[in-house]
């Protein structure tokens, strides 16, 4: 089941720098996709990866803390029990929402993400969301 309502949803797609974690040069994982559909859709992506490699043209850093810029919003592209680790970062770096990616889940970082004033998406793919609320091809 997902979590998160429409109206986060907006919310989150209406930043524009996005934290891709999990994101590699690999073209055949997911990230690598919704990465560029979010370069597409207007938002700058920030591939984070321990090899911390360029990928879509921007550079990669291997962990959120890396960063030197404020992000508005991690997806996370990791198994789901490491994923609740992630979402601690994004709390201590500072991002507004967090995205789990489609069949990533953890209740208690969901719990804990929500409590800290972010907004949270767990169990949804963004590139599928953003078309499936009309946001595809606009930039938000």
């Amino acid at each position: 089941m997902p979590y998160g309502d429409d109206a986060t949803i907006r919310r989150i797609l209406s930043h524009r720098t996005w934290a891709v974690v999990g994101l590699s040069t690999n073209s055949h994982r997911a990230a690598f996709g919704v990465a560029a559909h979010l370069q597409q859709w207007g938002k700058r992506i920030v591939p984070v990866h321990p090899r911390a490699e360029t990928v879509h043209g921007e550079q990669g850093y291997a962990q959120l803390a890396d960063i030197p810029f404020p992000v508005d919003v991690v997806e996370v592209f990791v198994n789901s029990n490491t994923a609740g680790e992630i979402a601690d970062q994004a709390v201590k770096i500072g991002a507004k929402a967090v995205w789990f990616q489609l069949d990533v889940v953890d209740l208690a970082a969901y719990e804990r993400t929500t409590a800290a004033g972010l907004d949270m998406i767990m169990d949804r793919c963004a590139a599928v969301t953003m078309q499936r609320i009309g946001l595809a091809g606009a930039a938000v």
